[in-house]
């Protein structure tokens, strides 16, 4: 069963969760084939209604010891652009959707999500912008990320970062 995990880390998206749980975006999801959706919402305070259908499965939780089987087991991650969880989600081979969030001050989650798309890894966008991201989403057209070089990755973020 295609299935989407949607996760927002230990912090609170609650504009993420709000728009990947309505309906017009679970209606898209659906049109593309997926029949699974799972929430990560972590401190948030929204927390949409779990579902139990025929056709369309959502779950919800907050937190776990681990997301990776999640993520093993997505077909599409739709993420914040936690530096940790792109990592997770690129290196599993996993097609990544990270969603910015535009309340953060000094946004250094936008500058390693655009650096990660022009690289051709992932897609980005906001939370306004999700459904037109998630309609026009071909997995095929993403580069696989360079995998068991987690050294690269540290030094990519050095760069994104100013740090060098």
């Amino acid at each position: 069963m295609d299935s989407v995990f949607v996760t927002v880390g230990t912090t609170s998206f609650d504009e993420l969760i709000r728009e990947v749980s309505s309906e017009k975006v679970t209606q898209i999801l659906q049109d593309l084939g997926y029949r699974k959706l799972i929430l990560q919402i972590g401190r948030g305070s929204v927390e949409p209604k779990p579902i139990v259908g025929t056709n369309f499965t959502l779950e919800v939780y907050r937190f776990k010891d681990s997301i990776a089987d999640d993520i093993k087991n997505a077909t599409l991650v739709i993420s914040h652009a936690g530096a940790g969880t792109c990592l997770e989600t690129l290196e599993a081979g996993k097609s990544l959707v990270v969603v910015i969030n535009e309340e953060l001050m000094n946004n250094h989650q936008l500058e390693l999500a655009k650096q990660l798309h022009s690289d051709g890894h992932l897609l980005y966008c906001t939370c306004s912008t999700l459904s037109e991201t998630l309609q026009k989403l071909d997995s095929t057209s993403l580069n696989p990320f360079p995998s068991g070089h987690p050294e690269r990755f540290s030094a990519f973020l050095d760069k994104v970062l100013g740090f060098e």
